[in-house]
């Protein structure tokens, strides 16, 4: 019997509210940015022996048996491999990503769980959300340290989540109450979320009591946002966004490039805007109405924005 192709894909992402915070308990909101996605493709190579990795975008190509042990496509098919009790396969995997790199928007989660459906599907095994979830965290602990978990849950489930970090995590998928329209900016700016992640905690060790004090705070925006969101009461949440920008400002997450290209959004006519995601660089989002998203991604892309995407959570 033959084996067949398999493709899957998942989204990118974005952070409404709650970045940093949510590795501290606090809640995080979270939606699929379904206007860039990563695909894996696996297909038989009976002539070849075992499974050869194949990043397309980076021209890299490797054996798993042969892979690094913290490649994190290697440790996606090899943690679906151990899942499933299945023997590595003569096969070839190849992944493609339009999600960049480095830029809040949650590359490397969506490599990981396009992975690990389609080595999945083309072993005849079917995992449910959770254990894909479960099983793209252990990548993202390469990627990002200590990660929060919202990443491979908001890609892996494709739907707007409110998420608080426990043991066990605390799910629930968002109820959205009317349309929301996003601009996603990017910086161009690379966003180094394993760096970032661990200079919190440092300062966090060093002064709990200032650092506390903001994620509780942060939390306290992303439930009030939740109220909101599932109100269908919108225009509310511009300022909220620019209260969470303010707090990962003084979180000193932020930067220049960042702070501008905010103001650029709200000067332009969004009703709010923040980074989105670990800082520094990456992106940022702005809340806009629908009538005036050409003339705030215009305002962006003037101002240095390498891309805007438009999407819409509903």
């Amino acid at each position: 019997m033959s084996l067949p192709v398999v493709r899957s894909s998942a989204p990118g992402k974005a952070i409404l509210f709650g970045e940093h915070a949510v590795v501290y308990g606090e809640p995080a909101i979270a939606v699929p940015v379904t206007e860039v996605e990563a695909v894996a493709r696996v297909e038989p190579a009976p002539s070849e022996s075992g499974l050869t990795l194949i990043a397309a975008d980076l021209g890299e190509s490797l054996n798993l048996v042969a892979a690094p042990p913290e490649d994190p496509l290697a440790v996606a098919a090899r943690l679906t491999l151990e899942r499933l009790s299945a023997p590595i396969p003569d096969a070839r995997l190849t992944v493609q990503s339009t999600i960049p790199i480095a830029s809040g928007l949650g590359s490397g989660a969506a490599v990981s769980v396009a992975t690990v459906r389609a080595l999945a599907g083309f072993l005849g095994a079917h995992l449910s959300t959770e254990e894909v979830s479960s099983i793209v965290y252990e990548v993202e602990r390469i990627h990002h340290g200590t990660p929060s978990g919202i990443d491979n849950t908001v890609i892996a489930y494709e739907r707007p989540v409110y998420f608080v970090r426990a043991d066990p995590p605390s799910l629930e998928i968002l109820s959205v109450g009317a349309p929301i329209t996003l601009l996603v900016a990017d910086t161009g700016l690379p966003s180094p979320t394993k760096r970032l992640v661990s200079r919190v905690r440092s300062g966090w060790r060093g002064e709990k009591a200032r650092y506390e004090g903001l994620f509780k705070r942060i939390g306290g925006v992303a439930r009030e946002a939740r109220r909101r969101i599932e109100a269908g009461q919108i225009d509310p949440l511009g300022p909220l966004m620019d209260e969470n920008h303010a707090l990962l400002v003084d979180l000193g997450v932020s930067s220049p490039t960042l702070n501008r290209l905010v103001h650029v959004a709200r000067t332009a006519g969004a009703s709010g805007a923040k980074l989105s995601g670990a800082g520094e660089g990456g992106n940022l989002i702005a809340l806009v109405q629908p009538e005036s998203v050409d003339e705030v991604a215009a305002a962006l892309s003037d101002a240095g924005a390498t891309r805007t995407i438009q999407t819409v959570v509903a």
